[in-house]
């Protein structure tokens, strides 16, 4: 590569508004896309029955560890090699891209043999209902055990996202969530000659989507991402390589696993009252995907811009970027408050809900919801401490949040009697969570960014 290619790099020189947005929106649509096909296989389930519906709901946890595993690691991966690209040093790159490779084929052996193993357990757990039991097994059984598709596909989104070749993960997503969408009707109530394979359909759409946009990212790397160069045949594991990575990567594996902790001890604390009140909060955790969502993606954007210009010691595009990343979230999560707000009723239709789903899930929504401009802000700050190297502090705030607060609130609360006093825990968790979050920003800013 040419020192006029290298210096030509976007991420150290384009605007920084500019570039925050053009490194986020291809990422914030593949990720509404992807929140759409997470909760259209809870719409369809629902017209199966009320039952098969919570019983993906409680999977979830299950499904969010896979998910947060995937791309933890991959936040790893992300960060030293954007660190490196942005220092010059491209071997390295090559060297975290590979043993990247080698990690996502180590987790999903790991949790190949905890789907062969441990479901029927884990939902048995949970409930006593049978028909819940049964359908939940079917459904995360074959989420796990095909779960090969969904941590390539992140592992080479990540390879992409690191060199600002973002636009091509917005088509991979979005190839996986149009097929899933197509897929899921026909397999879930055996249209076209297939199957009529209820919940089980539902995880065999979901696992096909992410196999073919496995495929596809793998395709899109080897053909337009030449700054990193991976293969089977560089895939030599180097336990430094794979120390650096989980030196970033396990705190954000650690932070996105307590919420499969969360949802699964809110679960336990939710079925006490009723079954329904787990498929509420289930329901939800589908619903706030759309709003939260996109932050992500705004954050995946801002993370290589960060980390680049971090290598590069570059601290006012450093700080900008930060600046604008609030504003952007800010303004999201505004948007998600006023429809969970106005239009809870309307939402909750497209589930098929009963009136005592209808009923409880109104009232969860719009107290749930007035978090969630605060959240923006968290979420960006907790992504600017991974970016810069100090994951522990996201860590920490995650933990704060969600284990030290909400689930010790939500339990008091459930000694009312009253199931609407639970969804408070939300608000309060969440305010502990900024506070935490803007001294750690502060100290940062005045040890680190005001250094570089």
């Amino acid at each position: 590569m040419s020192n006029s290619e290298i210096k030509e790099n976007k991420m150290g020189v384009m605007p920084v508004n500019k570039l925050l947005l053009t490194m986020s929106l291809p990422m914030m649509a593949s990720m509404f896309v992807q929140a759409l096909y997470n909760i259209v296989d809870s719409i369809f389930v629902s017209w199966v029955s009320e039952d098969a519906l919570t019983a993906v709901s409680l999977a979830f946890p299950a499904q969010s560890l896979m998910i947060a595993v995937a791309i933890g690691t991959g936040v790893g991966v992300n960060a030293l090699t954007s660190r490196r690209l942005g220092a010059k040093d491209f071997e390295g790159a090559n060297k975290i891209a590979n043993n990247g490779l080698f990690l996502a084929a180590c987790s999903y052996v790991v949790f190949l043999l905890l789907g062969l193993t441990t479901v029927r357990w884990f939902f048995s757990i949970q409930t006593n209902v049978q028909s819940i039991v049964d359908g939940g097994v079917e459904y995360l059984s074959i989420c796990m055990c095909f779960s090969f598709g969904m941590f390539f596909q992140v592992m080479f989104e990540r390879f992409m996202q690191s060199t600002g070749k973002t636009v091509y993960i917005m088509y991979c997503q979005g190839l996986g969530a149009v097929i899933n969408i197509i897929l899921d009707p026909i397999f879930i109530f055996g249209y076209f000659g297939a199957p009529k394979m209820g919940v089980a359909g539902a995880a065999v759409a979901t696992v096909i989507g992410q196999i073919c946009a496995m495929f596809l990212t793998m395709f899109f790397h080897h053909k337009f991402n030449k700054e990193l160069r991976v293969g089977w045949r560089q895939l030599r594991p180097c336990s430094k390589a794979i120390r650096d990575i989980y030196a970033v990567a396990l705190p954000s594996i650690i932070m996105q696993s307590i919420g499969s902790i969360m949802v699964f001890g809110m679960n336990k604390i939710l079925i006490r009252f009723t079954e329904t009140a787990a498929t509420v909060f289930g329901v939800y955790f589908k619903l706030q995907s759309f709003v939260f969502m996109p932050v992500f993606g705004l954050n995946n954007g801002m993370v290589p811009i960060i980390s680049y210009n971090y290598g590069a010691g570059k601290r006012d595009r450093i700080k900008k970027a930060i600046r604008c990343a609030c504003i952007y979230a800010v303004c999201i999560m505004t948007v998600g408050l006023l429809v969970l707000q106005f239009l809870p009723r309307q939402i909750l239709m497209i589930f098929n809900a009963s009136e005592n789903l209808m009923n409880l899930g109104v009232t969860a929504l719009r107290i749930i919801s007035l978090h969630f401009v605060i959240a923006g802000i968290s979420i960006v700050l907790s992504s600017v401490f991974q970016a810069l190297g100090h994951a522990f502090r996201s860590m920490f705030v995650s933990i704060a949040r969600q284990i030290i607060v909400i689930l010790p609130v939500a339990y008091l609360l459930s000694l009312t009697g009253d199931v609407s006093a639970v969804w408070w825990a939300f608000p309060i968790a969440e305010a502990v969570s900024i506070i935490l979050c803007v001294i750690f920003y502060f100290d940062l800013r005045k040890k680190v960014i005001n250094r570089v």
